[in-house]
């Protein structure tokens, strides 16, 4: 524990609470071999918690984000947690990005076409970056996805920008990593390829299973399945579990691993744009949950001294470990100075409206997927889940991709599309 920067700010209690709570059986997410139950109210509960934890870890990282490149950063430089930034992250790409696609479905239904969401996505002003930033500079010259995210027109399609905004995938499918799977096809592909894609992919399903699981490494290997095994990803996640069993109590080891094998040998920097790439910065989220321990803030501090993306990578890590959490059970110190009415930039969402459209399009994907939703016995309702094994996409590698799919808007798509490009 980091006592320079929480002693004063967390109680010794708060932190053994947060880790008994993260180490106690889950009351209700028993795997009945059919189903899983889920009470509406425990839902949203650990929704909210999955918004707060992203929230909570991209402005406690926004000071030190890519000012340490290929190094871990210094304890000294790791900036104080003060419960007033929780309200600078409404004004993260992190966030309004991922309600972009929020608002399609909410706009057009939970099936919108991919040709659509590319229309929406094309029709942002807001600031952009990497992967983001070509694929809705391919979308206005009217290169329709698929080929909006294909190596062919988009050399980033390797970087970190789904894997950023995937959260709201399994934040609206809880238990169902199929439509997290699903998701990815349709909003990763506006700006990714093969690996970028997958890492939004395995964070979705991350999600979707903390709504019923509490240990990291079963978290961990649910989201796991949602990828292609053969892909570079799911080996970097094998190989962050098994440097966690071999070194435990020491992640500064296993960050150096990390950083030979997936910075350093190039093999595994075919098709990378450096330290944006989606594989190093996933193997920082993975840093978090792992030895983070349960803890909220050790999840957030090793994810953020770990360097490069480090606002966006303890914004996931401490999405998943929160929302498997749950918002009422978080110490307050990280919750009593929201601002729940700001509404986050770019968007018409404040966070009870966030909230809403998330447990709106859940229920919808919850019946799409064979579930119902039932009352329990004071007549409070419960949504009833089933359980599907894992389907991943097709194994895709950016670095020798498959063919186009020669996708492009018609004149009346296009005209649609009213945001033109500088």
């Amino acid at each position: 524990m980091n006592r320079a920067i929480f002693q004063k700010a967390l109680p010794l209690a708060l932190m053994l609470a947060a880790a008994s709570l993260f180490c106690s059986a889950d009351s209700f997410g028993a795997d009945s071999g059919k189903f899983r139950r889920l009470p509406v109210k425990e839902y949203r509960d650990k929704m909210k918690a999955g918004w707060l934890g992203q929230m909570a870890g991209v402005a406690w990282g926004a000071p030190t984000e890519f000012q340490f490149a290929d190094k871990i950063i210094p304890e000294a430089n790791m900036p104080r947690w003060s419960p007033p930034m929780i309200n600078s992250a409404f004004g993260q790409d992190d966030l309004y990005v991922e309600m972009t696609f929020l608002c399609s479905m909410e706009q057009h239904g939970l099936d919108v076409s991919i040709r659509q969401a590319g229309i929406d996505f094309a029709n942002t002003g807001y600031p952009l970056w990497c992967a983001n930033n070509a694929g809705r500079t391919n979308l206005r010259k009217g290169i329709a996805p698929p080929d909006s995210g294909h190596p062919k027109f988009n050399s980033r399609a390797n970087d970190i920008d789904y894997q950023i905004e995937a959260d709201y995938s399994g934040l609206i499918a809880p238990g169902l990593p199929n439509a997290a799977i699903a998701l990815g096809e349709k909003f990763g592909r506006l700006m990714n390829y093969g690996d970028g894609v997958y890492g939004g992919q395995f964070i979705g399903g991350m999600y979707a299973e903390a709504f019923f699981e509490k240990d990291p490494v079963k978290i961990i290997e649910a989201g796991l399945k949602c990828i292609p095994k053969d892909c570079q990803y799911a080996e970097m996640v094998r190989d962050m579990l098994a440097w966690h069993r071999r070194n435990p109590d020491d992640w500064q080891k296993t960050w150096q691993l990390a950083q030979k094998k997936y910075r350093q040998n190039p093999e595994y920097q075919k098709a990378s744009n450096g330290g944006i790439d989606v594989k190093i910065n996933g193997a920082y989220v993975l840093m978090g949950l792992l030895y983070g321990n349960g803890d909220p803030y050790q999840t957030i501090i090793i994810s953020c001294r770990c360097g490069q993306d480090s606002d966006c990578n303890p914004s996931s890590s401490a999405g998943v470990l929160f929302t498997s959490i749950g918002f009422s059970r978080l110490p307050s110190i990280l919750t009593q100075s929201l601002n729940d009415q700001t509404i986050f930039s770019h968007t018409a969402y404040n966070f009870p409206a966030l909230l809403d459209v998330c447990e709106k399009l859940a229920r919808q994907e919850i019946i799409k997927s064979g579930g119902r939703i039932e009352k329990d016995s004071d007549g409070s309702e419960v949504f009833v889940i089933p359980v599907i094994e894992p389907k991943p996409s097709p194994l895709e590698l950016t670095w020798s991709p498959g063919p186009i799919s020669n996708s492009r808007f018609t004149p009346q798509e296009m005209s649609q599309i009213t945001q033109k490009n500088p």
